[in-house]
């Protein structure tokens, strides 16, 4: 088995260096470098990437000891296909660590081809630290080092307007682009770094809000051996991902004209508002995945791809997202169901054996931001509650009961302790109409009381009188029915 480098390889080439990437983990390497080398494949885009590792610790090492080349594991569904690809990942120049080379990081502001910076700090990572210093070798946190790369540059090029930087970020935060430009501002204003170089940022760069989708587990380590085997190189760096991915960039079409991800037929779509797909994700996939679980738990079933197969839980997965949900939401149609369609693709992935109890820690924090929204919308638009979100809700609340399973399998709730002692201070009382009103009252969840919703007591105390005289399975298939 051979080393995986540039001597062993089939074929490298040399491209230019446009992008910097903050961030050198499994996600990026598997979404932002795979889109890069389609494009380089697809779209003559002719880029290759600087990766920076943005703390101290990381794994640059790793990547520099296999010349910053590694595969790409796909594995999943697509239209219906079973897909399990292995694609060498060649877009990586070099990779820095700016704490033990921070000359080199700092002179990737002076490279007049350097276009785009991207990255992912995790949600952490866009913060301001006022202990930061222009002077530091390097700043500690991220916007602080972006900064003080912006700043070279501004000074390198005498501040010319064509020598911008377009910026987008990948964290998982909504408007993180937003938040971005707001955290540079405060190091501009702390710094003192003067108001020619503000309306330089201003005018030449754009910081740009993203929404990013492709789950990504990682490294394959019970499938390593295999894989290198098939591979004949001794990768250490492989990452696994599902086939589905999506990037919604919130820029202008000229910014779309300089990334054109579209004429490698990738699912990157440059529009006015992340907002809207930011809201469908949240409805779309995390809504089902939130309700599901108890369900699909308490019918016996552990796996999501086994609760969307399920004749009766599958059934119930389907009417939330394409009856209740999906009707909830303002994209056009077709859209949507395009989208709900990939999403069950991703429930159904064979690959991936996504157990339903790691969907259900925290799950009424989870079921007010993913779920609420929609059975507020749904009863204004249609005059009526939907039934199987309801529903769905009295699954969490009789999950949250404890105990055992039918099959003996303990169920084990897991969320802040206040929402834990009143479940079970609720529960105890063996009254049903106490648990929904106590539950629907808890202003600490909801931040309301749902009790002021027109039939929504009524129904979640139906709901979990059906499932204690039936168990869950007869339940839902009565309401499906």
């Amino acid at each position: 088995m051979k080393p995986l480098n540039k001597q062993t390889a089939p074929r490298v080439v040399e491209r230019p260096e446009r992008i910097i990437q903050f961030g050198e983990g499994n996600f990026l390497r598997a979404f932002v470098d795979w889109i890069v080398y389609n494009m380089n494949e697809k779209a003559h885009f002719n880029s290759s990437v600087v990766v920076v590792q943005p703390i101290d610790k990381g794994m640059v090492e790793m990547l520099q000891a296999q010349d910053n080349l590694y595969h790409v594991n796909l594995q999943g569904l697509d239209k219906g296909e079973t897909v399990n690809s292995l694609t060498l990942i060649d877009v990586i120049s070099r990779s820095l660590n700016p704490y033990t080379a921070n000359e080199a990081f700092m002179q990737l502001a002076d490279q007049p081809d350097m276009r785009f910076v991207i990255s992912n700090t995790t949600e952490a990572g866009i913060a301001f630290d006022p202990t930061c210093k222009l002077s530091d070798a390097p700043a500690s946190s991220y916007p602080g080092k972006l900064t003080q790369l912006l700043y070279r540059r501004f000074k390198t090029f005498g501040g010319d307007k064509r020598r911008g930087l377009i910026i987008f970020p990948c964290e998982l935060i909504f408007l993180n682009g937003h938040k971005l430009k707001e955290t540079i501002y405060q190091y501009i204003e702390l710094w003192q770094l003067g108001d020619a170089f503000r309306a330089w940022f201003d005018e030449a760069c754009g910081v740009y809000a993203t929404l990013v989708d492709r789950i990504v587990p990682g490294f394959p380590r019970k499938d390593i051996d295999a894989i290198k085997e098939k591979l004949q190189y001794d990768d250490n760096l492989v990452v696994q991902a599902e086939v589905f991915h999506l990037w919604v960039i919130e820029a202008p079409q000229a910014v779309a004209a300089e990334f054109p991800a579209d004429k490698a037929g990738l699912n990157v779509l440059f529009v006015p508002s992340e907002a809207p797909y930011h809201e469908r994700k949240v409805t779309l996939l995390n809504g089902p995945h939130t309700v599901l679980s108890p369900v699909a738990y308490l019918s016996g079933i552990d796996i999501v791809r086994e609760a969307c197969r399920h004749p009766v839980v599958g059934r119930y997965i389907h009417r939330v997202m394409f009856d209740e949900l999906m009707e909830t939401l303002n994209l056009p149609k077709a859209e949507l169901e395009q989208f709900a369609g990939d999403v069950l693709e991703r429930f159904n992935n064979p690959f991936v054996d996504h157990a339903v109890t790691s969907i259900m820690l925290n799950s009424f924090p989870k079921y007010r931001t993913r779920d609420l929204p929609g059975v507020k919308t749904y009863l204004q638009r249609k005059g009526e509650l939907p039934w199987g979100l309801v529903f769905g809700l009295a699954a969490i609340i009789t999950y949250y009961k404890g105990g055992v399973r039918a099959d003996g399998a303990e169920i084990t709730p897991n969320d802040a302790p206040e929402i834990i002692g009143l479940l079970k201070e609720l529960w105890a009382t063996g009254d049903t109409q106490k648990v929904a009103e106590g539950v629907l009252a808890a202003t600490f969840i909801w931040d309301e009381d749902l009790n002021a919703l027109p039939g929504m007591t009524v129904a979640v105390k139906t709901y979990l009188d059906a499932i204690g005289a039936k168990g869950m399975l007869a339940a839902v298939k009565e309401l499906i029915s």
